[in-house]
């Protein structure tokens, strides 16, 4: 993949401190537990994929379909990731507005510490913005700029544009090795002082590449847009049944619900962790270990945390934390050299995927969603409008039956 677009709606607003700092948390140590389990390339084309980043912004806890997931996202994952750039090899630079315009110098000292080619990450930086604001004359102009590199020059851009006359946004994405679909062997790496790989585009042999993109920006801008994996999300801010896959949800809900299915080694090294953060640690496993072809329905991943504006229902806090908290502790287990921890959470996915294979979803659904909403207090419920509170008159307990 090297060009990729999705189109949400126009979100305004802030996120409350609550949630940014839990999104910050969990989406750290859900980037180390991908660069541990399958590298930092595999980070960046994972950020490159629009479906997968809008996965995880559900599964973080932001509004499943809007555009604050992408400056949320990108902020929390800065202010977080960027103070463990050495160890995890993984820069984040600009973001929205004022930030965006800062990330020439960022890159620049980044490439100080790294012996990258500093020039030529913001030559890359300031062309995949000019393709996507000036060339691709789609009517949206670019507000966020987000460059993330590795330490071997590898990187991804995420931006995203607004659109005010019709109320949405436009966020698109990159990754530098697909740009070789474009020209032919558009990357040359050579080393630097023991620094690591260096991608070096301002090799003669690389003349083609520069070429390439620039030729990129004279296109039809219709003909780009067909060839980019495109994601479209709807106006409605509830979450509905057609929005997810239920065969996918339900199965979930099942190992998670129902221990009998998951295996023994599993259950115990997990003892302790009760159904709704295990919950939760299905759809988060999966956003680690998931193949692209999972996160076609982005707003099944809300329902690990729901969302600040309570759709599909209120953010439960102690489920939250309780799951970064499992989460951490598996990967400094695994730094020691004890992955069982680790393997347990990657076989609830494992799991899930195996159940989903004879499962067969019921119409309850809304019955699902109210019964989150109903039990949210206990979790600790929370959305930007003040904490979830008891319901006034006690659910049927008809209602409350999963898939």
């Amino acid at each position: 993949m090297s060009r990729a677009h999705a189109d949400l709606p126009l979100h305004y607003g802030q996120v409350p401190a609550w949630l940014y700092t839990r999104m910050g948390k969990l989406g750290e140590a859900i980037v180390e537990a991908v660069i541990m389990e399958y590298g930092k390339s595999a980070l960046l084309q994972r950020m490159s994929d629009p479906f997968w980043f809008q996965s995880l912004g559900a599964v973080l806890g932001m509004d499943w379909h809007s555009s604050g997931i992408t400056t949320s996202v990108m902020g929390a994952l800065k202010h977080t990731v960027n103070k463990r750039s050495k160890e995890l090899g993984i820069y984040i630079c600009g973001g929205k507005g004022k930030h965006s315009r800062e990330t020439p110098n960022e890159l620049l000292k980044i490439a100080e510490t790294t012996g990258l080619n500093g020039e030529l990450l913001v030559r890359s930086s300031k062309l995949s913005a000019k393709v996507d604001n000036t060339a691709v004359q789609d009517g949206y102009q670019i507000y966020l700029h987000s460059f993330i590199v590795s330490n071997e020059g590898e990187w991804a851009v995420i931006q995203q544009g607004m659109n005010d006359a019709n109320g949405m946004a436009r966020r698109y994405h990159w990754h530098s090795p697909g740009i070789k679909s474009f020209v032919e062997a558009p990357h040359t790496s050579i080393y630097g002082h023991n620094q690591g790989l260096i991608l070096n585009l301002t090799d003669l042999k690389a003349d083609t590449t520069r070429d390439g993109v620039l030729q990129l920006t004279k296109e039809n801008p219709d003909m780009i847009l067909n060839e980019a994996r495109q994601l479209y999300m709807p106006a409605h801010h509830d979450v509905k049944a057609k929005d997810v896959n239920l065969k996918r949800l339900g199965s979930v809900l099942a190992v998670a619900h129902e221990k009998e299915l998951m295996d023994v080694e599993s259950l115990l090294l997990l003892e302790g962790v009760g159904p709704r953060t295990l919950q939760s640690l299905v759809l988060v496993s999966e956003v680690i270990h998931g193949t692209p072809s999972r996160f076609e329905d982005p707003a099944r991943y809300s329902f690990a945390h729901g969302g600040k504006d309570g759709h599909p229902f209120p953010v439960p806090t102690k489920v939250y934390d309780e799951a970064i908290e499992v989460l951490d502790k598996a990967i400094r287990l695994a730094k020691m050299g004890d992955n069982d921890k680790s393997e347990a959470i990657k076989a609830l996915h494992k799991t899930a995927m195996r159940v989903e294979e004879t499962f067969v979803p019921n119409n309850n659904f809304e019955q699902l969603v109210q019964k989150e909403r109903n039990e949210s207090w206990k979790y600790g419920g929370r959305t930007v409008f003040g904490k979830a509170k008891p319901p006034k008159n006690k659910p049927d307990s008809n209602q409350l039956s999963l898939f």
